[in-house]
């Protein structure tokens, strides 16, 4: 699948990267993952505004996933030929419009219309995130390029929900979606003055998804994507519930704090080394989630072994959007961005079922089952980033 590149936006040939650019991006990815995830900080107070259950609640994220899983594909086929500046400014602003009506509706229905909303927003974003960052690097630098934007990422976590979280309990839940409409709008100019034009594909250029689905090592990474997100999601989504049963309630920002600060730390480490490395990078970072689910699930009552556990957690996790991305990227080949947009698709398909097994874990078995799930899903996982060694997730590259 050619890309034809525009002339007012030539790929990088100077064997630097466009920091300005990428990180615009990097902010585009912090609005993405901070609206996704803030209601896992402000869960109890979303439900009691709301005057719903928390497991209701908790389908915020579940709809917000649904919004992206049902349309990233169909949006990208309609969307191929667009310029792509033009569709991520749609996409931004998409999560402006929905951020404001979050941040004014008391009514559960129209909240959950506007997570929808911002769902489909999302689908727009993630698509073309990966994808950009790579036609602005030069080849060597690609993986590092794509580890500079998904660093929002880790930053929404360590930084974002937390201050969410303490904004939300001093000033009301709301205050946090309207604060995000107004970076939103902020987001919006830094793109229209830095971010460089690319055109969109040519019509014979776009690649079937069956076929897209043929390629020695999509499968793979599209099943491990599946797989990891849907654990995380569980416990990450339910964790406000899962702390306050365990009377550590009050400690949830600190908690999130410790883990964004530790997914900090690996999305340096992955962006340092992803491009010579990215197999052993998941294969360590799987590990390290599934110690972290064995501390919770069998000493999760002693409050030093939980922030352990929340280190581990951000340590192994940070890096993971990066590996997936960019695993996508170098298996799709010439169909990269059809197999990013499917990633995209999976992924959200997999916070969608996180927000509902964990709803039905929570009611039938308490939030002491989740993670117990996590390292049940971990399994297959890891089995397969072992299997994948010829594609998906080779070995150790050259410089």
């Amino acid at each position: 699948m050619s890309q034809r590149t525009s002339p007012t936006a030539p790929r990088d040939t100077t064997g630097k990267l466009p920091y300005t650019a990428l990180l615009a991006l990097t902010t585009a990815a912090f609005v993405t993952v901070l609206t996704e995830a803030l209601p896992a900080g402000v869960l109890p107070a979303m439900s009691a505004g709301l005057r719903v259950g928390e497991s209701a609640a908790g389908q915020t994220v579940t709809v917000y996933a649904a919004g992206t899983a049902l349309t990233a594909i169909p949006l990208a086929a309609v969307t191929a030929g667009w310029r792509r500046k033009r569709l991520l400014l749609a996409g931004v602003a998409g999560f402006a419009v929905a951020n404001t009506v979050t941040a004014l509706s008391t009514n559960f229905p129209l909240t959950m219309a506007a997570r929808f909303l911002a769902g489909v927003a999302a689908g727009v974003v993630w698509a073309l995130l990966a994808g950009y960052a790579r036609r602005m690097a030069p080849e060597h630098l690609r993986g590092k390029a794509i580890a500079v934007v998904m660093a929002g990422i880790p930053l929404a976590l360590s930084l974002g929900v937390p201050a969410g979280t303490f904004l939300g309990g001093l000033l009301g839940w709301q205050v946090t979606f309207g604060v995000m409409s107004v970076l939103a709008v902020v987001l919006v100019g830094w793109i229209l003055a830095a971010v460089p034009d690319h055109p969109g594909q040519a019509r014979g250029d776009r690649a079937p998804v069956l076929r897209t689905l043929t390629v020695p090592g999509v499968a793979p990474v599209l099943f491990v994507t599946l797989t990891f997100v849907l654990a995380h999601t569980i416990l990450y989504t339910y964790l406000a519930t899962f702390l306050d049963r365990l009377g550590m309630g009050g400690s949830v920002d600190v908690v999130l704090l410790v883990f964004g600060v530790a997914s900090m730390v690996s999305i340096g480490v992955v962006g340092a080394r992803i491009d010579r490395h990215l197999r052993a990078l998941l294969v360590a970072g799987t590990l390290l989630v599934a110690v972290a689910a064995a501390i919770l699930a069998v000493r999760g009552g002693n409050p030093v072994l939980v922030h352990l556990a929340a280190a581990l957690w951000g340590l192994g996790w940070g890096g993971v959007p990066t590996l997936l991305q960019t695993a996508a990227g170098n298996a799709g080949g010439e169909a990269a961005d059809l197999a990013q947009a499917m990633l995209v698709t999976l992924w959200n398909a997999a916070m969608a079922g996180g927000g509902v097994v964990g709803g039905l874990l929570l009611d039938g078995f308490g939030p002491r089952s989740f993670p117990w799930s996590v390292l049940v899903l971990l399994v297959p996982t890891f089995a397969v980033v072992l299997a994948a060694r010829g594609h998906g997730f080779p070995g150790r590259r050259a410089s």
